[in-house]
């Protein structure tokens, strides 16, 4: 119904409920863990398919459902309770909200109820990181503990919604910083939360309709359009009992506009709007907590703001118009997080070291004023735990550096370090006539050296670095600054000629990305061993013992990875990208010893030939690589992506393939590997004469090559739209449909028939060609009874025929 409102055209996609077996493998899968293992919950397989029948065998049901049953015991009688729930008769509900998710609701703590409705007034075009939305409870006072461990609280609350399936992980961002939460829990949410919140969106007139039905303590706006579409800010002022106040897009502010009636207020997130104007009334807000105006047009921060005594966070991200803080904000002894990051400002005020209850510090910048060094501040602020630093080309001694006493922050559990980077968008260092003066290295590598982290350290981000030696707390000599490390990454090294050969040690490392490094041109065993030229290699230990996820992008001048096949390595790696470099073949070490690799993404690799012999290969992405043709022994592959790979020629040794797509718009026909190969299902991306020629079916010369495979979707663009054509094909009953003319079709089979003749055509047979494009159609409806050669031959014959008879390029 969906699909027929939006006039999109066939085919649609139908979606089916869960079938029962399905529907109890995905609440096993969410009930599993917790102390809970699934023989205990097979146990109670009966009462769990009755609670599935009450979802309905809606997925998003079942896993809320699971979610509340994984902070039960495994019990029958927890269970049956959950069954027979009063909730699941109640009759006020509106017909489009879930029962199930109102019992999950009803299971929350007096703590998280609150968090959870809160999350549903977040705006949906906004991406929300887990610390502003802690931030934003812990200024409700939502969080409830001692002032030293809000944010771990809040974290847990955070923690709780996703085990419940409340809200769920954004797979493109690490460590579950970002979540979504589905529509139809963000309307039960709203629901919930109706008679003291209102979320409302597009034009000026709805909202304005709204806002003027009843007072709210919190209001949540998103606002698109013209200016003169444009809400205006005096259209709140009724609002007077406020405590939270989000707006995302453009907002009217008009001479006389102020903060005067919002003396509740807690929580002010503006973002997109042109809000310079009310700045100056910042300070009427007397019991503000949360303050961010991310990308706003902000040019200043009232003078005064150090009499905002209450504020405990302040985000200026994207304020490229504010080039200074005022002084009175080392004053904000309550100042939890500060986020400077992406702003103009390129100083910081001098005592900002008072500031000693900052929990959260991004965007700091290095610079020097006379022979004060910014980072000397940092020194005294003993309780952070997220610190971001940039500009630290500027720090003109290692003397600066040892004053900000990294390594005595025994709370930080997150630190990036920053340079300008030196690499421009292809992956090559910036061209300059000197390069990167020597002094100028060997300063950043001793600044480096004094920023060694606590041993306590899990996240470590490093960029713009143009060392060539790294600090000296990331090699093998010295372990113990980096024991608790899980994440590096590390991007835009413009002068490093090798990696650090102290990770392959570290106990506790899961992740390892490193991007844009142009000087690497090899990866040697020392990466894997550091003492490598030990002779008795049975008496070293596994290298990166818990490593799981691997990327190396942007290495343009790699060619060569070393891995013997008596180092062990990388057990339990589950994903591995590489791009961007000119690897000639992947080590054999590698294939040999991650028997865990599930995930295999290859691009943009130059002189790479074969991918072989990755037998725990589930899904294997090959992109733009130009030189590849040959992929073969991946007996557990099971979805397969090959895309502008024009020398593909071998595809063989996968049985267990489901799914490939191809997607190449140069293609002149269907690669003849696919007649190797029976994946349940083709996707081909292509250019509008092939398919124009798939659509042909039998009369097809390629389809004894797609013939053999159950399902065949393919799409190729036309008049400028992508993928507004397509041909479907169905094995077992033989339905082929596509949305190609018929007379197209005709058109391209004769073009594509002649094609075998035109090595010896004359200018004749050109224009012969041309008018053969335009026979009737019965041509082809006579010839599709005869094989393809058959065709073939005889097109051949009545065109050698036609022009021995046709009289001045007449056809008889």
């Amino acid at each position: 119904m969906v699909a027929r409102g939006m006039l999109a055209t066939k085919p649609y996609h139908y979606v089916n409920k869960l079938n029962p077996e399905d529907a109890w493998l995905l609440l096993k899968k969410k009930v599993v863990g917790n102390g809970n293992d699934e023989d205990q919950i097979e146990l109670l397989k009966d009462i769990g398919m009755e609670i599935i029948t009450k979802c309905d065998y809606l997925p998003l049901a079942v896993k809320v459902m699971g979610g509340l049953l994984r902070q039960k015991t495994a019990r029958r009688r927890e269970w049956e309770n959950v069954l027979n729930d009063s909730i699941w008769s109640v009759s006020q509900m509106p017909e489009e909200l879930n029962y199930a998710i109102y019992l999950s609701y009803e299971d929350l703590s007096s703590s998280l109820k609150p968090c959870f409705l809160h999350y549903s007034l977040l705006p949906k075009s906004r991406v929300f990181l887990a610390c502003e939305i802690i931030g934003m409870w812990i200024s409700e006072g939502f969080v409830h503990g001692t002032s030293r461990d809000l944010e771990e609280i809040g974290k847990e609350y955070y923690d709780e919604l996703i085990q419940r399936n409340v809200i769920e992980p954004d797979i493109r961002y690490a460590e579950k910083v970002v979540c979504n939460m589905h529509d139809v829990v963000r309307s039960f949410a709203q629901y919930m939360a109706r008679n003291e919140a209102l979320v409302a969106q597009n034009n000026k007139a709805d909202i304005a309709d709204k806002i003027n039905s009843q007072k709210f303590l919190r209001l949540s706006l998103e606002t698109r359009g013209s200016e003169s579409d444009e809400l205006e800010w005096y259209s709140l002022q009724g609002q007077t009992s406020l405590r939270t106040l989000l707006s995302v897009g453009p907002i009217k502010i008009k001479p006389g506009d102020s903060f005067l009636v919002f003396s509740n207020l807690r929580t002010l997130y503006v973002e997109d709007a042109n809000f310079d104007a009310l700045v100056e009334y910042l300070n009427q807000l007397k019991h503000l907590r949360y303050l961010s105006i991310k990308g706003t047009n902000t040019s200043r921060l009232p003078a005064s703001i150090g009499k905002m005594k209450f504020l405990q966070y302040i985000s200026l991200v994207g304020c490229k118009s504010l080039v200074n803080l005022p002084s009175s904000i080392v004053k904000l002894q309550h100042l939890r997080f500060l986020s400077l990051r992406d702003t103009g400002i390129s100083s910081i005020p001098k005592d900002f070291h008072g500031l000693t209850n900052l929990r959260i510090l991004n965007g700091f910048p290095a610079h020097m004023d006379g022979d004060w060094c910014s980072i000397e501040e940092l020194g005294p602020l003993c309780q952070l735990t997220n610190l971001t630093i940039s500009g630290l080309e500027n720090v003109s001694s290692s003397s600066f550096a040892k004053k900000a006493r990294i390594g005595d922050k025994v709370r930080l559990s997150r630190l990036f370090l920053e340079c300008t980077s030196r690499i421009e968008h292809d992956g090559q260092l910036v061209k300059d006539e000197e390069g990167i003066p020597e002094e100028q290295q060997q300063q950043i590598e001793e600044v480096f050296n004094e920023l060694q982290p606590p041993s306590g350290l899990e996240t470590l981000d490093i960029s713009g670095y143009f060392g060539q030696r790294l600090p000296r707390w990331m090699m093998s000599t010295a372990l113990v600054p980096l024991g608790s490390l899980r994440i590096l990454t590390m991007d835009n090294l413009a002068c490093c000629t090798e990696l650090p050969n102290c990770l392959c040690q570290l106990p506790c490392l899961e992740f390892l990305l490193i991007v844009h490094a142009p000087a690497i041109k090899r990866v040697g065993p020392e990466f894997l061993q550091p003492n490598h030229h030990c002779h008795n290699h049975s008496q070293v230990g596994v290298s990166f013992p818990r490593l799981s996820r691997l990327i190396f992008e942007g290495l343009v001048e790699w060619v060569e990875w070393e891995w013997e096949l008596q180092v062990k390595a990388m057990p339990i790696l589950e994903v591995l990208k590489l791009g961007k470099c000119k690897l000639r073949c992947m080590p054999a070490g590698l294939a040999f010893h991650a028997r865990a690799l599930k995930k295999l993404y290859i691009y943009d690799v130059k002189h790479l030939s074969s991918l072989e012999n990755f037998t725990s290969v589930v899904h294997l992405d090959v992109f733009r690589n130009a030189d590849l043709e040959r992929i073969s022994n991946l007996p557990k592959l099971q979805k397969l992506v090959i895309d502008m790979c024009p020398k593909m020629k071998v595809l063989e040794g996968v049985p267990a393939l489901q799914k490939l797509s191809l997607e190449d718009y140069d293609m002149e026909t269907v690669p003849r590997y696919l007649q190797d190969v029976m994946p349940r299902q083709l996707l081909l991306y292509c250019s509008l004469p092939l398919l124009t020629s798939i659509a042909a079916g039998k009369t097809s010369c390629d389809w004894d090559k797609f013939k053999h495979i159950q399902q065949v979707k393919a799409h190729a663009g036309d008049e400028g739209v992508e993928r507004k054509r397509y041909v479907m094909y169905t094995r077992d009953s033989f339905h082929l449909e596509t949305n190609i003319s018929r007379s197209a079709i005709a058109k391209g089979w004769m073009a594509r028939a002649w094609f075998p003749y035109r090595t010896t055509c004359t200018i004749e047979d050109e224009c012969l060609v041309r008018r053969l494009r335009n026979v009737e159609y019965s041509i082809l409806l006579v010839m599709s009874e005869l094989s393809t050669v058959r065709c073939n031959r005889a097109l051949g014959l009545w065109i050698a025929g036609t022009r021995a008879s046709s009289v001045d390029g007449e056809l008889p």
